[in-house]
């Protein structure tokens, strides 16, 4: 079986920031499309069977600059819905509520049709999207792809290794990374992270 390779999208203005961003379609900045180019080793001569990306444009510009050819959209890899905390840092957002923490307590629902997702919603949306790489990964011989982004691979990442969607708070992850996912004598394991080259 291949291996499942991991892409968080190059910096934006606002992960710079430490804005949270999810539905907001901000593009890379020139420090996120540097990041994005220089991601394209980690892939050539490789075959591919599956390459997902995000909708958001962060994230196909990422995979087209990184030389990942063939993307298709698959709106299950979509960031997190911060719900009413789209666009506010975390520093912002103990102001109000000095506990809070996104792994446990997700987000209010926000304007606009963003409810706002808990660790549990996006662990689900992360499962569909890990059956498919499965299907995908058992018929080819080669490996997955996804370009995504930092908070949904983090929790995408905690369901292939078997733990809760919270989870993935362990995880961290920067922009324009690469990680690699893999098996060990069937079991998943991870056999690269957060690397930059």
């Amino acid at each position: 079986m291949g291996d499942l390779l991991l892409v968080r999208h190059g910096e934006t203005e606002w992960s710079r920031s430490g804005q949270h961003t999810s539905w907001t379609d901000l593009p890379l900045t020139d420090l996120g499309e540097r990041q994005a180019k220089q991601l394209a080793p980690f892939f050539s001569g490789r075959r591919f069977c599956l390459v997902l990306a995000s909708p958001l444009r962060r994230a196909v510009h990422t995979a087209e600059l990184a030389g990942i050819a063939g993307a298709v959209v698959e709106s299950d890899l979509h960031e997190w819905d911060y719900g009413a905390y789209e666009g506010i840092t975390t520093v912002e957002i103990h102001r109000t509520r000095p506990t809070w923490n996104l792994w446990t307590d997700g987000v209010p629902p926000g304007a606009d049709g963003h409810p706002g997702e808990s660790p549990e919603e996006v662990g689900r949306r992360a499962d569909r999207v890990l059956s498919r790489v499965d299907a995908a990964l058992a018929d080819c011989g080669g490996d997955a792809v996804l370009v995504a982004h930092g908070h949904f691979l983090r929790v995408l990442t905690a369901r292939r290794l078997g733990l809760p969607s919270g989870q993935g708070r362990l995880f961290q992850l920067a922009t324009g990374t690469y990680s690699r996912l893999s098996t060990e004598h069937g079991w998943p394991v991870i056999a690269e992270w957060n690397v930059r080259p």
